[in-house]
């Protein structure tokens, strides 16, 4: 019998083929392998009521997805014809050289701007029965509806109960019953290591579980938010995650998710942040129970301690929150906080950095009493702060500054009469040099100095003219300035 006449039969088997070829004695073997005869009574099959795996994050799964919901919102935005821009498409010289200016006696006219409906995709956590639900402000940002929908598919429209942008977490209310809310964890807690799931509806596609680790925690100086105190992860979130669960390994939720680092790509790259839920928390609380959010205030320009600032000031240590400025009036000042100071506590809690500063004086209440450690001329001081409410028109001077490293390298200046001290919103007794010039390509560039700058120290040491300025910086090769911006002061190490 030849090979071709065996695999032209329809129903040759495995076992006939191998006896053919005078393999008789493998063919019961392969054919077992194969599948293709009857098992032996003897094998022993799994127990139906044993689970899959022992090592399965299954279980906290089932009782966290109920409580995580799709939110979709939309809302009216003006747009023109063009994209929005309000122009005449026809204006165009393509279109002129084709059909002139006149176009045969008609002109056309630019469309006025119609509405159109912008509709958007997040998601959302249960966290009380009562239908209370976290998600975050970018969801719901402007929305004039928004709808939530269940893991068992109810759909409800929601009411915004209430928005925080400064930390981008947003409060909704449905009226539902029968709802299954996350059990609240601590997220001061977690620690870098520790697993997390990320639970969402990323790009619509239904709910999602992805499983990573706490890369960081304590993120801060992203740009993204005023408040950042991020829970970093590697966990994926995508578009359409945001307003998400972050939990722990036992389900607990210990984040709400809300961004992610891409450069320039829209998928995830391993790096997305959540808001720590014991902050989230608070703001919800103060939604819920005031209608708005009230923020402490301290009352200092805090920035960052780089190596610089810290052999400038002396400082074994590269830590704490540098003040460089004081508000006048303020808190800090009233306590005796002086600029130059470094806060390396709060409340018996250690300041590792300006944005963990002023992320925990935020969540503080106003009116509450808070002891403050600094370091000054090398040595510890406590003060005692009665905290006063953040006044909105210094929300912007309490945010921190990130100027880095400089050198003198490249930089003009002139005395400060009274005309420039008139432009710069400086008293007319202002005294120090401004930068008139700096080359974009010097180290003080990059370092932050910037063209305008009032520098009114050099080490410590007052400046009133030129002429201090060139004596002071010809005998320091690592000057400490201390420059006026706009009002407000700050220092910047070589």
């Amino acid at each position: 019998m030849s090979l071709d006449s065996i695999w032209r039969r329809p129903k040759v088997t495995a076992v006939a083929i191998v006896m053919a070829l005078g393999l008789g004695g493998l063919a019961v073997e392969g054919a077992e392998h194969l599948g293709m005869i009857n098992p032996p009574a003897s094998l022993h099959f799994a127990n139906p009521d044993e689970p899959a795996s022992r090592n399965s994050f299954a279980p906290v799964v089932k009782r966290v997805l109920p409580a995580v919901v799709n939110i979709s919102s939309s809302k009216m935005v003006k747009t023109a014809y063009d994209g929005g821009q309000g122009q005449d498409p026809f204006s165009d010289p393509m279109f002129q050289q084709f059909f002139g200016d006149n176009g045969g006696g008609r002109r056309f006219q630019p469309q006025q701007p119609r509405q159109q409906k912008e509709e958007g995709l997040g998601s959302g956590v249960i966290v009380s029965p009562e239908g209370y639900i976290l998600t975050n402000n970018h969801v719901v940002d402007g929305a004039t509806d928004v709808r939530v929908t269940l893991a068992d598919r109810r759909e409800f429209k929601a009411r915004v109960v209430g928005t925080d942008p400064k930390t981008d977490v947003a409060v909704l209310k449905i009226d539902a019953t029968n709802l299954t809310p996350i059990v609240i964890g601590d997220s001061a807690k977690m620690q870098v290591g520790d697993y997390v799931l990320a639970v969402g509806d990323p790009f619509g596609v239904g709910k999602t579980v992805t499983m990573g680790i706490v890369s960081a925690t304590g993120r801060g100086g992203l740009g993204i938010e005023d408040y950042e105190d991020f829970i970093q992860t590697d966990a994926s979130i995508n578009p359409g995650n945001s307003g998400g669960a972050l939990v722990n390994d036992r389900g607990e939720l210990v984040g709400i998710n809300t961004a992610i680092l891409a450069h320039g790509s829209e998928g995830n790259q391993g790096i997305g942040f959540a808001i720590p839920v014991n902050e989230a928390r608070s703001v919800m609380d103060q939604i819920i129970k005031n209608g708005k959010v009230t923020r402490a205030y301290l009352g200092v320009m805090a920035q960052e301690v780089t190596p610089a600032i810290a052999k400038a000031f002396h400082e074994p240590e590269v830590r704490g929150a540098l003040v460089g400025d004081v508000t006048p009036n303020s808190p800090a000042q009233q306590a005796g906080i002086q600029k130059g100071d470094i806060i390396v506590g709060l409340n018996g809690q250690p300041v590792d950095d300006a944005s963990q500063l002023r992320v925990n004086v935020s969540l503080m209440q106003p009116g509450s009493t808070v002891n403050v450690k600094v370091l000054r001329d090398g040595v510890t001081k406590d003060f005692n702060v009665h905290l006063q409410e953040l006044p909105t028109e210094t929300a912007k001077a309490e945010r921190p500054d990130n100027s880095q490293q400089s050198s003198m390298e490249g930089v003009s200046v002139q005395n400060v009469t009274a005309q420039t001290a008139h432009d710069l919103g400086l008293p007319p007794n202002a005294s120090g040099v401004v930068v008139t010039g700096i080359d974009p390509s010097s180290p003080a560039a990059d370092s932050g100095l910037q063209k305008g700058d009032v520098i009114q120290e050099v080490n410590h040491r007052p400046v009133k003219d030129t002429q201090d300025f060139a004596r002071a910086i010809q005998n320091s090769k690592s000057p400490l300035l201390l420059v006026n911006r706009q009002g407000s002061t700050l220092y910047i190490a070589v």
